[in-house]
């Protein structure tokens, strides 16, 4: 099925590994590894990769699917998005306040793909999807692909525009989901610098890098596309991942219900309002 942004747990992923790999900071800023989008650039050049993986970039949030509309399929569809992203400038100073913007991920795609040498596809692929056996994980609709419905009506297969693919264009399954928290569950190093506190005690809410952080050192997310409705959640200290994807366009409410009564035994906490309404 569509996964929608629980993409973002991919890209995030698998940009801080490879800055790991490389010995590259989280903070460094985002100009110094795109040093092509100079001209263009508008926003705080003191703006880190850090920042816009944490959504506490400051970004002016003026790039919508409209805005990214008319930049095709093609292979630098991806660039031109990110020179929009960065064009517009910042409305707030970077890590001051948190808020979800799919453009911070557009950014990140751009440096995964600018520090791996080819495409954001290519570069999640050499990074994540191989090295983690992630077989039923794509951006092109699997031949088994799972209609989405909207109530009683079944929605049409739609693509989605490659621009935005580094913040939600995958279809996967529930094993390689589960496969991507057992990856990280047994990279305590990686877990470390993804599941660290980048928000302020005045922000809505807790977060790391990809993930929302529950009372109990929960990380849970959720994802969101016409026909389909997804939830993921880890607990770290108990080696624990679930995941709940659906092809209904009503059925959150539902699956942040079941993610929560999963893992209430464990921590004694009720994430399912949380998990709802995560992002909205």
């Amino acid at each position: 099925m569509r996964i929608a942004s629980l993409t973002k747990v991919f890209t995030c992923t698998a940009l801080v590994k490879t800055m790991r790999d490389n010995s590259i900071p989280l903070g460094t800023p985002v100009i110094e590894l795109l040093p092509d989008l100079a001209p263009d650039w508008r926003a705080d050049v003191r703006l880190t990769v850090e920042q816009i993986l944490g959504q506490v970039s400051g970004l002016r949030e003026s790039v919508d699917s409209t805005a990214l509309a008319p930049l095709g399929d093609g292979p630098h569809a991806l660039q031109e998005a990110v020179r929009l992203v960065v064009g517009t400038g910042n409305e707030h100073k970077p890590g001051t306040r948190w808020s979800y913007y799919n453009g911070n991920y557009i950014l990140a795609g751009a440096v995964l793909a600018a520090l791996s040498d080819t495409s954001y596809e290519r570069a999640l692929e050499k990074t994540l999807r191989g090295p983690w056996n992630l077989s039923r994980t794509s951006f092109e609709a699997p031949r088994d692909a799972t209609t989405g419905w909207d109530g009683p009506t079944e929605l049409p297969l739609l693509g989605y525009p490659r621009s935005r693919r580094p913040s939600g264009g995958l279809w996967s399954s529930v094993p390689d989901l589960l496969a991507v928290g057992g990856g990280l569950l047994a990279d305590r190093a990686l877990l470390d610098d993804i599941r660290r506190p980048r928000t302020t005690p005045d922000d809505p809410v807790v977060y790391g890098l990809g993930w929302a952080l529950g009372p109990s050192g929960q990380m849970y997310l959720n994802g969101r596309l016409p026909g389909y409705r997804a939830a993921m959640l880890l607990i770290p200290d108990k080696d624990y991942v679930s995941v709940v994807v659906t092809n209904q366009q009503h059925a959150l409410h539902a699956a942040a219900r079941v993610l929560s009564d999963m893992q209430r035994p464990l921590t004694n906490n009720d994430l399912a309002t949380a998990i709802d309404r995560f992002a909205a």
